[in-house]
Formats: structure tokens, C-alpha cells, sequence
């Protein structure tokens, strides 16, 4: 994954002391910081020595209003002095002042991780904009929602938890089905009294939106070999969107944090909480809370019985009533979710580049509990959850993004910091098939039902289908409309494929019309995760937004033609 470092020419990091620089300057290299309830830009340093943590979320806080602000992102901002101490550790860049236009989400850690090899093909160009988005109105520089839509940003008052982000007199609400219908967008959006329509604005989007790229051009070329394929398909109908539950992200490049365990429970991530969302009830439940100190309450050998503290979480699973969390600094959290506390904890490497990048649970041929974890030290490691140890570890010459296990446990796919996806003998690790076509670096993977078809996803903006029977070529290249292809579910009776872009799209390609036919999910949004309930019958979809941020949901249409018969 790519490391993004600061640009030591526009921001040094001192020792002991705070260095004094301007806010024009800062602009001069933007660079997004993630951090809760703000937006930090700070440049972009290029070279520096270690990798440190994203900052940890800092509780809201009230601040004055300002009466002039500027008018667009377009306006020179102002020259007043920030203080710079210790960029990216836990104490940052205050951030400067921002336009208060239409934006619509938080821009997440944008600090990458890649094998070493590879840090010096990166810089803060390459890392801009792939998330953001800001629907900010470029003709009179009046704010975008209006006077009556949007508060203050800087309102005197505290928010509250539900509606930290509720924009003056109209705040973003539930919508049904029955609503959409009617005409409501389904985020609840407000176009009726924006200065701009949806359609105008999803134009701009198509049009703006920047992907993210490790080897520069590769969705150009890319594209070029896919399939056409017909839009319109209707698989799936929206059902519901609920603001309750706010799944959040903390690295762009990792989107696997939405479990559906059923067709009516769903699991998330939100900040440093793990949260259950149950669609029957409408109950949102916390699971587990990483922000303080976590330690399990059980002994295991090889179990890390001190814990850890303010684990940030990249990516989790969740399967068979075990939930395994993966963390930033290689952290592994196991929690059963019939039992309290927590059941194990392990740190799998203390290499710096240490991130846990994706994790899948699996039965064995005897019923056993596993997991595999892909971590960015270029190993995957597998644990047993019986006895509550690792299996195995493999290494390979790249990091590791994703891995994905086919059904019958034989055969593993293995993407990650390299174009070539590898199929591994699952037992033994060693490489059967070295898999080309990608142009740039994966991080997703899927199997379907069927045992032998399995699909990869890649920031070339492109998802290959493969048959593990014949890997001379895949047998499909199914493209995106504007960034990489971030996460892949098959359906488990194999019917559907879902491919997610990081942003306002995900595609339902139909396995039947031998992915000739699709239907294409719009809406506004990072997208968190994707994930199918186990019966097909629901599609749950992560969206991060600041004002926006939801879980939507979509009910499967199923064909009842057979019924006509019984009645004419």
C-alpha cells in the first residue's frame, strides 16, 4: 500500500520547539490529514525517516462563530500564522480556516503503507483528492446549500451524538422506500434547494474526481480492454437508509468494514467503536470500544495478556459469531459475540510496516474455526481459533492487501503491492499460477460459490473475473466509472457479483448474462464496505460522509413469474 510522506520542502518536523509557518503556505502543497470532526491541510512530507500513527480522534469542541468566511475553495486563503508541532504525531497542524461549502464527508488518514521498495515512487500529488469531494458552488461562490439548508459550521452549540452534524433548519433524515418512491433522495439530500441539481452535480463528479494511482496511468490502459456491458439491470431494490449508524474508514485504501451476518444484522465500524446494527429493530448496539484499553479476559498461549490501548481499527470480519478486528500497528482482537469480554489478542509483527490489511474467517474441512489475516509486512498468517494460535504464516515478495480462500479450502488468491495477483496451494503456501493483466496494485478478491471462478479488483479501476482451470487470461474485465475497485462479494448462490469503487458507486454484475448486464447503485459518499447478507436477500452499503454518513440498504428482487401460471 502506498506510504505517503511529508514534503520536508513546505513542513519540517523539529525537535522540541514549534516552528512558525503561514496558512498560504500550507496551501501552496495540500495534503488531507484525517481527523474526526475536522479537516487539518498540511503539505505532504516526501522523506520521512519512520511511519508514524494517524492521530487519534479528539472529542468535538465548541468554537466561536465567524461572522466572514471565505466564499470558495477557489479564494486565496488567509495568511495568518499556524503553529506546526510534531506533524502526524498526536499533536498536529491546527487547521486552518475552511470554506463552508457542501462537503460531504471527512477525509480519511491519508497516510499510505507500502513495502519500502516502492516509497520513493510516491509524493503528495499522488495522494491528493482520490476522496475528496466538495460540492462547493464554483459559479457566485455562495454556499452551496443555501442559508436555509446549512448551519453554521462553527456553531457556539455542542452537537449531539445523533445529530452532530444537522445543517440549520433542515436536518438529513431517515429515508424509506416508500419515501424514495415519493421522490425523496434517498440520502435525504436537499437538491431542491441547492444552487445546482443532482444530475448537474453528478456530471461534475464523473468529470472531477481524481483516482488514486501507484503506477501513474494504469487505468487508461486498462479500460481500454473492458467488456461493454448493458446498465439497467434492477437486482436489487433500495429498502432503507438510516443515519443512526455512521460507519467510518481509517485508511483510503482499505474498505472492508461492513459485515452482514444476516439479512437483518450488519456490523460496522465507527471511529474506535464496533457496532451492530439490527435492521429488524432499528437498535444500534456497541460491540466493542478500542478507544481505551482492551485486554482479554481469557488465557491462551500466545495470547497478548496486557492488550492494547487506542487500537485503531483497519479492517475486521465477522463470521460464525467470532468478530476478529485488525489494527494499524498489526494488532489482531478476537471477540466472540455470544460471550462478554474479550477472547484473545495478538500482535502479529513489530515491523513498522505493520498493518493488517484484511481479514477472512473460514471453517476448515473439520469444522474448525479459522482466520487468515493479510498483513503489510508481506506475510499471511493463519490462526486457529480452536486452539487459539497461529497455523500458519506464508511470506511473499510484496505487501499483501488481500487474500480470499476458495470454498473447498484448497486454493488461496493473493493480491497486493504488485500487478500480478498469485493462486497459492492453500496447505503448502507455494505458488501455483502467477495471475497478469492488472495494471497497478490490488486490494480485493472473491470466490464464487462455484469453486472455480474468482474475481480481483485493482486501482486500475478495473475487477478481472479468473477460472482457476484456465489462468492464460481472465474471462472478463469489467470496469468503473471513477476510481479503483475497492471491494468484491459474490452472492452465495453465485448469482451476483458486487464490485464497490471508493466512492458514489457500486455494480451488480449478473452471472447468468455472463456479466453482459449489470445494475449500477448511485449515490453520494466513501464507501466503507459492501457486504451481502448470507440468504442473498440483502445488500448493506457503508457510506462515510460528514453530513451524509449512513448505512443503505437494498432488498433483492426476486423473479415470481412462476406464480402467473397458477392464476392464468
Amino acid at each position: 500500500m502506498a506510504i505517503i510522506r511529508p514534503n520536508t520542502n513546505s513542513v519540517r518536523r523539529v525537535q522540541n520547539r514549534t516552528e512558525t509557518i503561514s496558512e498560504s503556505k500550507l496551501f501552496e502543497n495540500q495534503f488531507l490529514l484525517y481527523r474526526p470532526y475536522r479537516l487539518s491541510r498540511v503539505s505532504a512530507p516526501s522523506n520521512s525517516p519512520t511511519r508514524r500513527r494517524p492521530p487519534p480522534p479528539q472529542p468535538r469542541r465548541s468554537r466561536r462563530r465567524r461572522s466572514n468566511r471565505a466564499a470558495s475553495d477557489s479564494s486565496p486563503p488567509p495568511t495568518r500564522q499556524l503553529h506546526l508541532i510534531d506533524w502526524c504525531g498526536d499533536r498536529s497542524v491546527r487547521p486552518p480556516a475552511r470554506p463552508r461549502g457542501f462537503l460531504l464527508f471527512s477525509v480519511p488518514n491519508r497516510q499510505g503503507m507500502s513495502h519500502h521498495h516502492h516509497q520513493e515512487q510516491h509524493n503528495a500529488a499522488d495522494a491528493m483528492e482520490e476522496d475528496d469531494y466538495n460540492m462547493d458552488d464554483d459559479s457566485d461562490g455562495d454556499d452551496f446549500l443555501g442559508q436555509g439548508a446549512r448551519n453554521d459550521s462553527d456553531s457556539d452549540e455542542e452537537d449531539g451524538d445523533d445529530d452532530e452534524y444537522a445543517q440549520g433548519d433542515y436536518k438529513a433524515s431517515d429515508t424509506s422506500a416508500e419515501e424514495a418512491r415519493r421522490g425523496k433522495d434517498i440520502q435525504g439530500i436537499p437538491w431542491v434547494r441547492l444552487a445546482t441539481t443532482r444530475e448537474k452535480y453528478r456530471a461534475r463528479r464523473l468529470v472531477e474526481y481524481k483516482n488514486y494511482e501507484n503506477i501513474p496511468n494504469s487505468a487508461e490502459g486498462a479500460l481500454k480492454l473492458c467488456k461493454s456491458t448493458e446498465k439497467g439491470g434492477k437486482y436489487y431494490e433500495f429498502s432503507r437508509n438510516t443515519r443512526k449508524v455512521k460507519s467510518t474508514i481509517l485508511h483510503f485504501q482499505l474498505r472492508n468494514l461492513v459485515w452482514a451476518t444476516s439479512k437483518h444484522d450488519v456490523y460496522l465500524i465507527s471511529h474506535y467503536s464496533v457496532r451492530h446494527w439490527s435492521a429488524l429493530s432499528s437498535a444500534d448496539t456497541e460491540i466493542m470500544n478500542v478507544e481505551g484499553h482492551v485486554a482479554p479476559n481469557e488465557k491462551h498461549a500466545g495470547s497478548l495478556l496486557e492488550g492494547f490501548s487506542q487500537t485503531q481499527v483497519s479492517t475486521m470480519a465477522v463470521k460464525d459469531n467470532l468478530l476478529v478486528a485488525g489494527g494499524f500497528q498489526g494488532e489482531l482482537i478476537c471477540k466472540n459475540l455470544n460471550q462478554e469480554g474479550i477472547s484473545y489478542c495478538c500482535r502479529t509483527t513489530y515491523d513498522e510496516n505493520a498493518i493488517t490489511n484484511a481479514v477472512e474467517i473460514f471453517n476448515t474441512s473439520s469444522g474448525a474455526v479459522h482466520f487468515i489475516a493479510a498483513i503489510n509486512d508481506s506475510g499471511v498468517r493463519e490462526y486457529d481459533m480452536e486452539r487459539y494460535q497461529l497455523y500458519k504464516h506464508f511470506r511473499f515478495e510484496w505487501p499483501v492487501n488481500h487474500t480470499s480462500l476458495s470454498p473447498d479450502g484448497k486454493l488461496n488468491v493473493i493480491v497486493g503491492d504488485d500487478p500480478d495477483a498469485l493462486l497459492i496451494d492453500a496447505n503448502s503456501g507455494k505458488t501455483l499460477h502467477s495471475m497478469k493483466g492488472h495494471l497497478d496494485y490490488s486490494f480485493a478478491s472473491a470466490w464464487s460459490p462455484d469453486g472455480w471462478t474468482f474475481a480481483t479488483g485493482n486501482q486500475d479501476r478495473t475487477c478481472r473475473v479468473w477460472d482457476a482451470r484456465n489462468l492464460s487470461q481472465s474471462l472478463h474485465v469489467l470496469g468503473g466509472n471513477i476510481g479503483a475497485v475497492r471491494s468484491i462479494r459474490f452472492t452465495s448462490d453465485g448469482q451476483f457479483l458486487a464490485t464497490a469503487e471508493p466512492a458514489d458507486f457500486v455494480h451488480i454484475f449478473d452471472f447468468k448474462s455472463d456479466y453482459n448486464k449489470r445494475q449500477e447503485l448511485d449515490f453520494f459518499g466513501e464507501i466503507s464496505g459492501i457486504s451481502f447478507s448470507p440468504d442473498t436477500g440483502t445488500l448493506f452499503v457503508g457510506v462515510w460522509d460528514r453530513t451524509y454518513g449512513s448505512l443503505l440498504q437494498y432488498d433483492r428482487l426476486y423473479n415470481r413469474s412462476y406464480l402467473d401460471s397458477l392464476f392464468y
